[in-house]
């Protein structure tokens, strides 16, 4: 089958190659041929420099074609949103059924792919934070999908949301939420939870806006920037902040959360950014404008069929 590898002598760091076919399965698996896949910019990082028989994708929409145990679903035939570990830039993906959900015809395959691992970090970040009507939350970084799933589903709650962004282009649809859009992280505003995904010197400026007992949650270094700290800008500052390490990943099982965020799409109350659809074989120039921030939200490859 014909599937994406690294290849960082090629546009994009990527290339199409013919890899083995999939012959086994296991009881808690299924073989999905996938329809659409989204690319994250954590992938691109990884592209930089890829672990050895690592092959990248890990948000696909498709159709189950084996089930290796028929007595637990989902159905030959059911489309399916999934979140493999990787491979998911193939023909075809062997994925554990705890990381795959049905869909609903009313959802298409495109809008799906685009929710699996920025709509679960942001689940998972709303609730690592805890919030409650009223709380003022920043979120740094926040073009991205992460950035706008999470704002749609604080702004549900009644948080108040304040967001930063690269320029106010890309703030438009966030308006569209309830969000307070900024270019710069604010110094009129105090907040009870900050968002951190940029790095470098926004991560310091983030943390001064803390109110006391306040929470920064750091879930990511878009700018590759190292984080510089200063302990006695702190006491000086709001006393006894938490400043927390997340990773989407800790919390397990994926398809609780994939079913919720399923839920929410089809009923119209969360929207997937998706900033760009292709084919598949333009993967290669695509990725160039992701990591160019050409294109504000996700990626989305489709892989057409005659």
């Amino acid at each position: 089958m014909r599937a994406l590898i690294p290849d960082p002598t090629c546009t994009g760091n990527v290339r199409f190659s013919d890899v083995a076919d999939i012959t086994e399965i296991g009881p808690d698996q299924v073989l999905i041929e996938v329809t659409a896949f989204s690319v994250n910019r954590g992938e691109t990082f990884l592209l930089e420099d890829p672990a050895d028989d690592w092959r990248p994708g890990k948000d696909v929409a498709g159709t189950v074609v084996a089930n290796g145990n028929p007595d637990s679903g989902p159905n030959v035939g059911a489309r399916v949103v999934a979140h493999p570990p990787s491979g998911g830039w193939a023909e075809r993906v062997v994925v554990d059924k705890e990381s795959v959900c049905e869909l609903p015809d009313n959802l298409s395959d495109v809008d799906a792919a685009a929710l699996p691992l920025a709509g679960i970090t942001a689940i998972r970040l709303a609730r690592r934070a805890g919030f409650a009507a009223g709380t003022d939350i920043l979120i740094t970084g926040a073009s991205g999908g992460v950035g706008h799933h999470l704002t749609q589903l604080l702004g549900r709650v009644g948080a108040h949301v304040t967001v930063v962004v690269r320029d106010e282009s890309r703030g438009t649809e966030l308006r569209g939420y309830g969000a307070d859009v900024r270019t710069s992280v604010p110094e009129d505003k105090t907040f009870d939870i900050v968002y951190e995904s940029v790095g470098g010197a926004t991560f310091s400026s983030a943390a001064s806006t803390l109110r006391p007992g306040g929470k920064l949650v750091w879930f990511g270094q878009a700018s590759k920037e190292p984080v510089t700290i200063n302990f006695f800008d702190f006491l000086t500052g709001a006393p006894e902040v938490v400043i927390e390490h997340f990773s989407y990943a800790e919390e397990g099982p994926y398809t609780s959360d994939l079913s919720t965020l399923v839920e929410l799409a089809a009923a119209g109350k969360v929207t997937a950014h998706v900033g760009v659809v292709s084919d598949w074989s333009k993967t290669g120039e695509v990725l160039e404008n992701l990591v160019d921030r050409q294109i504000s939200g996700s990626a989305v490859l489709q892989i057409e069929r005659s």
